[in-house]
């Protein structure tokens, strides 16, 4: 297994990589996750004075044969980040080791019985809107084009694209991932409907879907269907 650090828009010094590498355990990391390929560590730097005690934040990725499971924090130096995600990438491949064990025979919940199984699982009405809950009055903002975006507001503007290559999975497994990579939202396809998906967070233990339709006589007018997540 490798451990790759690099450093984005700043610079690793090799006593942190060395440091890395005797706190990243191997051995232990195996132990929870045999099939374990890579581990890749991030290191970027807050340059804002205001955020002095959160200037430094490091971010572990787990690749292996199975789901991706990341973990991040931020400190004060990198060090004590490095700790801190350090802890939560353990928790996580412990939650994962266990929950491998004891799922064995347990079934899945399909797509049709989420309505039943989750009560506050999100429904879309005909306008693509969450049923029940009346689409906020946004105030009018000065809007910029940059590119093929356009920006309301002064910004900042980051863009940051990723495209990813995932099978089909049960709704079940997509929740099970997004805890693992520690995100409020995980984006799939279900393995039922076949359709893009959305699982995200509500309120403590709540969670939410959202499903996108394909609709071949559409005339690209924008929609809502992109809305924010929360309610």
């Amino acid at each position: 297994m490798d451990i790759v650090v690099k450093g984005r828009k700043t610079e690793v010094p090799d006593r942190f990589r060395k440091h890395v590498a005797e706190k990243l355990k191997l051995d232990k990391v195996q132990k929870l996750d045999a099939k374990v390929i890579s581990l890749d560590v991030e290191v970027s730097k807050e340059p804002n004075p205001r955020q002095a005690d959160r200037s430094d934040r490091v971010e572990i990725t787990l690749r292996s044969r199975g789901p991706v499971v990341r973990a991040e924090a931020a400190a004060a130096d990198p060090y004590a980040a490095l700790d801190l995600a350090t802890a939560k990438l353990e928790a996580r491949l412990r939650k994962q080791h266990d929950k491998r064990h004891s799922r064995r025979g347990s079934g899945r919940t399909p797509a049709s019985d989420v309505a039943v199984k989750v009560p506050e699982a999100a429904r879309l009405n005909t306008n693509g809107e969450l049923a029940g809950e009346e689409a906020a009055t946004e105030e009018k903002v000065p809007t910029t084009r940059i590119g093929s975006l356009e920006v309301q507001g002064e910004g900042p503007l980051i863009v940051r694209e990723k495209t990813h290559s995932a099978a089909p999975m049960a709704l079940d497994q997509a929740l099970y991932e997004m805890e693992l990579v520690g995100h409020d939202f995980y984006l799939f396809v279900d393995v039922d409907t076949k359709q893009p998906s959305v699982v995200y967070r509500r309120h403590a233990y709540d969670y939410g879907v959202i499903r996108l339709n394909s609709d071949p006589f559409a005339d690209g007018t924008p929609t809502d269907a992109g809305g924010a997540l929360g309610g």
